[in-house]
């Protein structure tokens, strides 16, 4: 075990009291008395070369939120947090990082996570440096757990879904980003037209000395491998969405955004699969061929009319199954966020 300086000098002036000596910080005893006042050179120093900055703080604070989930119940989950204030004051050597750490650590220790809570910390941020700061900065990010039904079966299981909250209080106001990522299936539209040709000429290689056709003898062969001997290649994708906050909004609204924009995209990557639900999640990709430019135009159209939000920013990433490099696309509301 560590034993920390103080109980050291303690004990040692004990065992000095009980042998009849002076303990070392007695006063006539020659010694000058060991000073309790730790140094403060952040306070009592200026620096070398002065200046205002933008932001001042901590970075990848480890921390556990409190989040409630659609059914109520209150669950934790590890989270990392950047954390600072703008440095106004020139004159200042630096701020004081344990106070940013611990708002952080008592705000967040028994609240649920909510928009008040994070206002109330970004606040602490500029009273705890009222003599040198008026802004003031909260990142938090961590992964959102969400139970998701399958298709069609009565199976079910999680997904976590990566959020960052960038919250900012800057002359007063409060201003409020959030950002989800959605992971999604997307199948090529060229590929699939290049593929219905190739069905078709196996088509006709079948059948084109043929000019009569029966109802069986075409669903026989659909069911048959040339029937199916091209198949559109799709790959796992991300959407990257942003979204700034109205500023009548008074909760994130993490759950709420995830299933509309999943509703739009219409190919969410699934938990539980069984063959049926396979099997539907096929129809839903070939119902939803999409390129990048497509997943990031009905996103962008679905969050122009979306309540609460002021402006957004949607970055499609569709990790290619075809090619080595990925294809991306990058669409925004009426000013960048």
């Amino acid at each position: 075990m560590f034993e920390f300086v103080s109980d050291v000098l303690n004990l040692k002036q004990m065992d000095s009291a009980e042998q009849g000596r002076q303990p070392l910080s007695s006063a006539g005893a020659g010694v000058t008395p060991i000073s309790r006042v730790l140094p403060d050179v952040a306070n009592e120093s200026e620096p070398h070369i002065g200046g205002a900055l933008d932001r001042v703080g901590m970075s990848g604070v480890e921390l556990v939120l409190r989040l409630r989930d659609a059914a109520g119940e209150v669950f934790r989950t590890p989270a990392r947090a950047d954390a600072a204030v703008s440095l106004d004051n020139e004159r200042v050597k630096g701020i004081h990082m344990s106070r940013l750490f611990l708002s952080l650590n008592n705000r967040l220790a028994d609240a649920e996570l909510s928009m008040s809570v994070v206002n109330e910390i970004l606040q602490d941020f500029v009273k705890t440096h009222a003599d040198m700061s008026s802004n003031s900065y909260l990142t938090l990010k961590y992964e959102h757990s969400m139970k998701r039904p399958a298709l069609l079966s009565d199976h079910s299981g999680w997904r976590a879904y990566p959020v960052t909250i960038q919250s900012a209080y800057q002359q007063g106001q409060f201003r409020h980003q959030l950002t989800v990522q959605l992971t999604y299936s997307s199948a090529c539209p060229c590929s699939a037209a290049l593929s219905r040709q190739l069905i078709q000429q196996a088509f006709e290689r079948s059948f084109g000395d043929r000019s009569e056709l029966s109802h069986d003898e075409i669903f026989e062969w659909l069911g048959t491998p040339d029937a199916i001997l091209a198949v559109p290649h799709s790959q796992r994708s991300h959407a990257d969405v942003t979204v700034e906050l109205e500023e009548g909004v008074d909760e994130f609204p993490i759950e709420t955004l995830i299933d509309y924009l999943e509703r739009v995209i219409a190919t969410p990557v699934q938990t539980a699969v069984k063959r049926e639900d396979e099997q539907e999640f096929a129809r839903l990709n070939g119902a939803n061929l999409m390129f990048c430019e497509d997943a990031a135009r009905k996103l962008k159209a679905a969050l122009d009319s979306y309540e609460g939000v002021k402006d957004f920013r949607v970055e499609i990433n569709h990790l290619e199954s075809l090619h080595p490099h990925d294809a991306s696309a990058v669409a925004s509301g009426s000013r960048s966020v």
